[in-house]
C-alpha cells in the first residue's frame, strides 16, 4: 500500500507541477484573451425608456421651435433591433434637430453611435439625414441648408454596432500576448524534446549533487540522506546519466546508447532491472525519485513532500 502511495504521489511531482503551472500561464491568456481583445458588439446598450424619453423630448423641441406646442406626438417605435422612429405630421426646422437631438440623448446617458434619417410616412423614402460623428466633430451636418419636403415624416434613428475595445489590448497587449504564449510554448518544447545533457568521461572526480544525495561516478560512491552506499559500474553510469538530466525525461533508447553501448549487445530489460536498483538505494532520500513513463523512458526528479 505504501509503495502505490509513493508512485501515486510521485507523478505530481515538481517537474509536472512546473510543467501545468507553464501550461496555464499560457492557456489563460488565450482563454480570456477573446474577451478582452474582441469587439464587444453592442446595439442599443440601454432601457427602451430611456430611448423613448429622449426621441419624445426632441419631437417636442422641435415642434416648440416651430411655433407648435399643442400638437400631439405619436408614440415612439422600435420598428426593428436598435431602429427606433418617431412621426411628425407637422413641419420642422432640421437644421435644428442635430443639437436637440444629441442634447436629449446626452441628458438620458445615452452614448452609443447612430445614424439620423428623415422618412416619408407615405412610402419610406429618404428625404435627409446624417452620421452623429457630422455634428460631433463640428464639420457640418449633411443636408444642412437644403429645403425639406413638405408633409409627414418620420426622425428614424438607427444605433450603430460599437466596438468597445481598449487600444491597448487591442494592440500592444495582443503583441505581448503572443509573444509569452510562443516563449511559453517554446519552453514546454525545448523541455520535452531537448537533446539530454552528455555526462563528461568516466574520468571526472566531482561529486554530482541531487536532492539530499550525491555521487562520485569515479570512486562508484553514493552518499543518500547521509547515507554511504557502494555502487556497481553500471549503477553509477546510469545514476551519473540521470543525475546529469535532472528532471529531464530520458527515452529507453537514448539511455541503453549512454549505459550499455559499450557491450554490443542492448538489452531493454537491463534498464529496468538497473532503475529498480537505483530506486532503492535512493529509498532514504525522499527529495528525489526515478519515476517511469509508460511506454518512453525514465525521468530522475523531485519530489513533493507532503
Amino acid at each position: 500500500m505504501l509503495k502505490k502511495l509513493l508512485y501515486f504521489c510521485s507523478m505530481f511531482s515538481t517537474f509536472y507541477f512546473k510543467n501545468i503551472l507553464f501550461l496555464l500561464l499560457f492557456a489563460i491568456p488565450v482563454m480570456v484573451w477573446p474577451g478582452i481583445s474582441a469587439p464587444e458588439i453592442s446595439v442599443g446598450n440601454f432601457s427602451p425608456q430611456k430611448i423613448n424619453l429622449a426621441l419624445r423630448r426632441t419631437a417636442d423641441l422641435l415642434l416648440r421651435q416651430s411655433g407648435d406646442s399643442t400638437s400631439r406626438i405619436p408614440a415612439v417605435k422600435e420598428v426593428s433591433k436598435g431602429v427606433w422612429q418617431v412621426k411628425l405630421e407637422q413641419p420642422f426646422s432640421y437644421e435644428q434637430l442635430p443639437a436637440l437631438l444629441q442634447a436629449s440623448l446626452d441628458q438620458h446617458d445615452i452614448r452609443q453611435a447612430y445614424d439620423v434619417t428623415v422618412r416619408r410616412c407615405n412610402d419610406g423614402t429618404i428625404d435627409l439625414g446624417y452620421n452623429y460623428l457630422d455634428f460631433k466633430n463640428k464639420s457640418g451636418v449633411a443636408c444642412s441648408g437644403r429645403e425639406k419636403p413638405t408633409g409627414c415624416h418620420f426622425i428614424e434613428i438607427t444605433f450603430l454596432e460599437s466596438a468597445a475595445q481598449s487600444p491597448f489590448y487591442g494592440g500592444l497587449g495582443g503583441i505581448l500576448l503572443l509573444i509569452l504564449g510562443g516563449m511559453v510554448m517554446f519552453w514546454f518544447f525545448r523541455r520535452q524534446h531537448g537533446s539530454p545533457a552528455v555526462p563528461e568521461s568516466d574520468n571526472e572526480t566531482d561529486w554530482l549533487e541531487f536532492g539530499n544525495s550525491r555521487i562520485d561516478v569515479n570512486g562508484q560512491v553514493l552518499i543518500c540522506n547521509g547515507v554511504r552506499q557502494t555502487l556497481t559500474f553500471r549503477e553509477a553510469k546510469l545514476l551519473r546519466l540521470f543525475a546529469a538530466n535532472f528532471d529531464r525525461l530520458l527515452e529507453r533508447e537514448y539511455i541503453l546508447e549512454q549505459v550499455w553501448a559499450d557491450e554490443g549487445i542492448l538489452v531493454g530489460r537491463s534498464v529496468d532491472v538497473f532503475v529498480s536498483r537505483l530506486r532503492k538505494k535512493l529509498a532514504t532520500d525522499l527529495s528525489v525519485g526515478i519515476v517511469v513513463v509508460h511506454g518512453v523512458g525514465y525521468r530522475l526528479e523531485s519530489m513533493i513532500l507532503v
